[in-house]
């Protein structure tokens, strides 16, 4: 195995500091803590590891939550907004675009201390930061040139960096850390063109920021899987992103990894119709030694760029521990998460590509859908997806998902690339979307679906549906649109309680939390964030919203 060897970087040598200030001394956030953590508190990327995107909070509820007033906001720096804060004991930790992230006054948005990334070149200037992790007493953050940096949680001073990849090649993090038992677990993105290292997930030490591991995305020539790639040597095996940060389930002692999707993405124009493992899965991990305890591939052979690499809900079903994932083509699916094994795939009935063996969960492409090499072909969704990095959320009130949508299909074509080390790439050489021919004119639905499959409610509107969703013990659950608008929708009838409109488009990851017994709900809004911000304006282009204005905005009730 083709390994980069880790630098960790100690704190005098870092290139870029906080500003002057530091937060009010916090309690370590230790294991016990992530794993159960406080009401008022915000402390993984979707609040608790098993990645439900819900709060027990119920200071706001269905009853008060047209009461809602802004109390304060924080102008964010320009780039793609896909942001999620965290929140500790009263102080806001807040990820902006190219990597700077602030410490703030959880409950009056003061500012506490800031964190540049300085950056060679251009690149990172803007990327996103889906999450950031906290544990001890650091903020771990993942950059957008392939490191990865501890600041100390009170003053914002680096504590340790590592550097994982080579961003010269690509490489880079879009999403934040897991912290598991210690362990910083953290999966590459970029792996789009041809190199030897391959995609992988990483574990590293949270107290110094050594390597531990690194388990490969790709099924390596030699090794299990590995001739499900046919006969490419590993230099031209692509693909295999972990993009989306993992939850985790400590009873079992694994964290589960959704990997994207083989590239280039059609099999003509990677030259191999094997099933590319292991592409297109969700991986079960030890933690502590990366190893693959299991993988289910959703989608093998993949060939029309359908991630399946999105949250992983960690959910019990009639006393079986179960896995929850849904990609772009709109199929729920639920696996054994102690063994892997297929429950159910529940498909929302808009994609057009596929079909789903309901006994096995083996995946089969429909008739006329396989791409021939620089022929037009006509599919539905489209690359950006009916769900993307937009992740859903839980209630166990009504033990549903709920899951912004976006209805659009597109005609494309692919083509050769170039099989040389650093070729390759996603193959594609023409797109145009269309709006989804069973969408009435309507580019957003979010939907309100029952862990069997059960559609319960949704709504569709003009304007898609472009942030995450959040939900709450108080029966809520929270969402925004491409048109500047958020909603908070009861969880059990779809009745919209509250609407409020911000300055552009909302998206990110909302949160709620509380201080002093006063809970607050924190909106994200801003530009950039891929096709799904870019086609309205293609298909729906009486929708506007302006191109500047990333910020986060607070609510309470008076």
């Amino acid at each position: 195995m083709t390994r980069l060897a880790p630098i960790v970087t100690l704190a005098m040598l870092a290139v870029a500091a906080p500003a002057p200030g530091q937060a009010p001394a916090v309690s370590p956030v230790t294991d016990a803590v992530l794993a159960d953590p406080p009401p008022e508190s915000w402390l993984n990327w979707r609040r608790t590891q098993d990645g439900w995107g819900y709060s027990p909070l119920d200071q706001i509820t269905r009853d008060n939550v047209g009461d809602l007033r802004m109390v304060w906001s924080w102008a964010m720096e320009p780039g793609s907004q896909q942001t999620t804060p965290i929140v500790h004991e009263g102080v806001m930790y807040l990820a902006s675009p190219g990597n700077i992230v602030h410490a703030l006054d959880a409950a009056t948005g003061d500012l506490l201390w800031e964190y540049r990334r300085e950056f060679p070149t251009a690149r990172g200037r803007g990327r996103p930061n889906r999450n950031i992790a906290i544990y001890e007493d650091k903020i771990i953050l993942n950059t957008a040139d392939a490191n990865i940096v501890a600041l100390h949680a009170q003053t914002g001073e680096v504590v340790w960096e590592a550097d994982v990849a080579d961003p010269s090649k690509g490489f880079f993090f879009s999403s934040g850390a897991l912290v598991v038992q210690g362990v910083v677990i953290s999966g590459m993105a970029g792996c789009l063109r041809f190199w030897e290292e391959g995609c992988f997930i990483t574990g590293h030490d949270a107290d110094t920021g050594r390597e531990l591991w690194r388990t490969s995305t790709v099924a390596r020539p030699g090794e299990p899987g590995g001739d499900t790639w046919g006969d490419l040597p590993m230099l031209f095996r692509g693909g295999g992103d972990a993009w989306i940060a993992g939850s985790y389930d400590p009873d079992l002692g694994l964290t589960y990894w959704g990997v994207a999707q083989a590239k280039p993405w059609a099999q003509v124009s990677r030259r191999t119709d094997a099933d590319a493992l292991y592409t297109s899965s969700t991986l079960a991990l030890d933690p502590q030694t990366g190893e693959m305890r299991w993988y289910f591939q959703h989608l093998p052979g993949e060939s029309h760029d359908m991630d399946e690499t999105f949250e992983r809900i960690l959910v019990e079903v009639d006393g079986r521990p179960s896995v929850f994932t849904m990609g772009k083509l709109g199929i729920l699916w639920q696996l054994d998460r102690e063994t892997g094994q297929f429950v159910n795939a529940t498909d929302l009935g808009y994609q057009n590509i596929v079909d789903i063996d309901q006994q096995t969960g083996r995946m089969s492409f429909r008739p006329g859908m396989m791409p021939v090499l620089d022929e037009e072909l006509s599919f539905c969704p489209s690359h950006s997806g009916l769900k993307s990095w937009r992740a859903m959320a839980y209630s166990p009130e009504t033990e549903a998902f709920y899951i912004p949508l976006t209805l659009n299909c597109q005609r494309t074509i692919y083509s050769e690339v170039e099989f040389r080390e650093g070729g390759g790439g996603a193959g594609m050489v023409f797109r145009e979307n269309f709006l989804h021919p069973d969408s009435d004119g309507n580019m957003g639905e979010f939907v309100a679906m029952h862990v069997s499959g059960e559609i319960l409610w949704s709504h569709r509107k003009r304007s898609p549906y472009i942030s995450a969703a959040l939900t709450t013990a108080g029966g809520l659950t929270f969402v925004g649109t491409y048109d500047r608008r958020t909603f908070a929708y009861d969880v059990a009838t779809g009745d919209q309680l509250w609407e409020t409109r911000l300055p552009t488009a909302v998206q990110g990851f909302p949160i709620t939390y509380s201080v002093d017994g006063r809970q607050y709900v924190a909106i994200g809004a801003g530009t950039g964030g891929g096709s799904w911000t870019t086609m309205p304006a293609e298909l729906i282009p009486d929708v506007r919203r302006p191109n500047v204005g990333n910020g986060l905005f607070v609510f309470a009730l008076p």
